[in-house]
C-alpha cells in the first residue's frame, strides 16, 4: 500500500505557498506571488500523485504551473535571439495530429456503419452547439474584435483528444466517442473555415481558402503520414504508442505556454471575465450536449459521449489557426484558456460519472483501450 506521508507534506506545502501567494497578491507585489503560484500548482500536482482519485489532475495543474510561469517571466517565452516561439505552435499541431494518426485505422470508423444515428447526432451537435455558445458569449463579452473572435474559433474548433479519454474514464461509448473525434477533425478543414465566415466574419477579415489549406497542412496531411505510418509499422509501433501521447501532452503545454507568454498584457486586464465566458462555454457545451443526445432518445452512455465530444474542443488546433491568421496573442487567448479548463471540468465529469454505471455497460469492450487512461496519470 503506497505511504502518502511524504505527499500529504507536499499538499500542506502547497497550502502554504497559497497563503503566502494570497498575502502578496493583498499586497500588491505581483513580482513575489509569482514564484509561490508556481510553487503551489507544482507541489499541489506531486501531492495529487499519492492518492489514485486525485493523480488524474496531475497534467492539468503541471500546466497551471506552467501559465504561472509563463504570466510571471513571459521573456523566456517569446524568443531566442531571433526565434520567436510562435513558430513552434504549427510543427507541435502537427506532431499532435501526426500521433493521432498512428493510433487510427479503418477500424475506428465502423462505428459509422454500426452506430449512424450516435454519429450524425454527434458530429451535427459539435458544429452546431459550441459554435452559436461561442458567437453568443462574444457578442455579449464587450471584448475587442479579435479576442472576442477567438471564443469563437474555439467553438468552431473539432473535438479533441482528450474527449476519447474521458470517454473512457466516464464509462461511455468510448468507439463512438473515437469516432465522432476523428470524423470532425477531418471534417475540420472545410466546416471551420466556412462558420468562422459566418460568425467572426463580423468581428475580423475572415480568409476561407487561406484558412482551409492552413488547417489541412496541420490536420489532413500529418494524420495521412499517421496512418501511412500505423500501416507500415503494424505490430512493431508499441514504442511509438507509448511515446505519441506523451510528446502531445508535452506540445500542448509548451503550445499553451508561448500562447500566454505573447498574449500576458492582454490577459492580464481581461483574465477574470475571459476564464469566466470560456468556462460558461465548456459547461453548457457538456449541458447541452448531453441533453440533445437526449432529446433523441439516445441511452445514457451515448449521450454522455457527445456530452463530452461537445464540450471538450481542440484548443491546440485552435491556438494553430490563431498562430497562421498572425494574431496568436489575440485570437489564440481563448484556446489557451480553455484547454486547462476543459481537462479540469472534463476530469471532474467523468469522476462524478464513473460513479454511476450506465446499463448496458460492458468493461471488457473497453479494455483494449485502457491505456487511454495513461495519459491523465
Amino acid at each position: 500500500m503506497k505511504n502518502t506521508s511524504i505527499y500529504k507534506s507536499l499538499l500542506v506545502l502547497a497550502l502554504l505557498s497559497f497563503i503566502l501567494l494570497l498575502i502578496q497578491a493583498v499586497r500588491g507585489n505581483w513580482m513575489l506571488a509569482g514564484p509561490f503560484a508556481i510553487a503551489f500548482f507544482v507541489l499541489l500536482a506531486l501531492g495529487f500523485r499519492g492518492f489514485e482519485s486525485l493523480k488524474r489532475y496531475t497534467y492539468t495543474l503541471m500546466i497551471f504551473a506552467a501559465v504561472s510561469t509563463s504570466l510571471s517571466y513571459p521573456q523566456y517565452f517569446i524568443s531566442y535571439g531571433d526565434f520567436k516561439y510562435t513558430n513552434l505552435i504549427t510543427p507541435l499541431i502537427q506532431l499532435i495530429m501526426f500521433g493521432m494518426g498512428t493510433s487510427m485505422s479503418v477500424k475506428d470508423f465502423v462505428g459509422v456503419v454500426k452506430t449512424p444515428k450516435g454519429v450524425v447526432i454527434g458530429v451535427v451537435s459539435q458544429f452546431i452547439i459550441m459554435p452559436l455558445l461561442g458567437f453568443t458569449l462574444a457578442s455579449i463579452s464587450g471584448f475587442s474584435a479579435e479576442i472576442a473572435a477567438g471564443i469563437i474559433l474555439i467553438g468552431c474548433s473539432p473535438s479533441g483528444l482528450a474527449s476519447n479519454v474521458m470517454s473512457y474514464l466516464a464509462k461511455a461509448n468510448l468507439a463512438l466517442s473515437i469516432t465522432i473525434t476523428s470524423i470532425t477533425t477531418l471534417m475540420a478543414p472545410l466546416v471551420t473555415p466556412l462558420l468562422m465566415k459566418l460568425l467572426a466574419g463580423a468581428f475580423i477579415e475572415i480568409n476561407v481558402l487561406n484558412m482551409m489549406w492552413d488547417i489541412s497542412k496541420m490536420i489532413i496531411l500529418p494524420i495521412g503520414l499517421g496512418l501511412i505510418v500505423n500501416k507500415l509499422l503494424r505490430g512493431r509501433s508499441a514504442w511509438l504508442d507509448e511515446a505519441m501521447p506523451i510528446l502531445s501532452m508535452l506540445g500542448i503545454a509548451l503550445i499553451i505556454v508561448v500562447i500566454t507568454a505573447a498574449g500576458r498584457d492582454s490577459l492580464l486586464n481581461i483574465g477574470p471575465l475571459l476564464i469566466l465566458l470560456v468556462l460558461i462555454h465548456n459547461l453548457f457545451g457538456y449541458f447541452l450536449g448531453y441533453w440533445f443526445a437526449r432529446l433523441f432518445r439516445m441511452n445514457e452512455r451515448d449521450s454522455r459521449t457527445v456530452a463530452i465530444e461537445v464540450g471538450m474542443q481542440n484548443g491546440g488546433l485552435a491556438s494553430g489557426i490563431a498562430k497562421e491568421m498572425g494574431k496568436i496573442a489575440t485570437v489564440g487567448l481563448a484556446a489557451a484558456v480553455f484547454g486547462p479548463l476543459m481537462n479540469i471540468t472534463g476530469s471532474i465529469l467523468a469522476s462524478y460519472w464513473h460513479k454511476k454505471v450506465p446499463e448496458g455497460y460492458d468493461p471488457m469492450e473497453t479494455l483494449e483501450k485502457a491505456e487511454l487512461n495513461q495519459a491523465v496519470k
